[in-house]
């Protein structure tokens, strides 16, 4: 017995996988950038809150950073062309941008709507329609 493949037929949401995935990728050079300057810049990092002072080691950090960056640009790449661990890792960065824009919304508001939208719209677009970038990019069966 064999199996049908329905083809899956592509709509105007992969342009939304499509954003997602440039939008990966300019969070990667970011923080790989942020990643270079901790690691080229002073030893410490220091925040002063009120009634205390935290020092922090940078090289650490932008080792740190340097690694996330990296990774972001390696699913934004491996996004193109319709990879399922890439659409996994995307759809979990793009949560955690949701959640921590919520922890913002005192501070920032209008931004952290705006963030929030447009992360529940990456999120849909490649939960719903990922597998249609996946579908553009292999090549066409022989059989009818």
């Amino acid at each position: 017995m064999s199996t049908a493949h329905h083809p899956v037929a592509s709509t105007g949401w992969t342009g939304w996988v499509r954003f997602a995935g440039v939008i990966l990728i300019i969070n990667g050079v970011f923080s790989g950038l942020q990643g270079l300057v901790a690691l080229t810049g002073p030893d410490t990092y220091y925040l002063s809150t009120p009634g205390t002072l935290y020092i922090f080691d940078a090289k650490g950090w932008g080792w740190w950073n340097i690694a996330i960056g990296a990774g972001l640009i390696l699913t934004a790449v491996a996004l193109f062309s319709g990879a399922t661990w890439a659409r996994i890792v995307a759809v979990v960065v793009a949560g955690v941008s949701a959640v921590v824009q919520l922890m913002l919304i005192p501070q920032q508001p209008w931004w952290s709507f705006i963030v929030i939208a447009v992360d529940v719209l990456i999120i849909f677009a490649i939960i719903a329609h990922g597998e249609e970038l996946k579908a553009e990019k292999a090549p066409p069966s022989g059989n009818p």
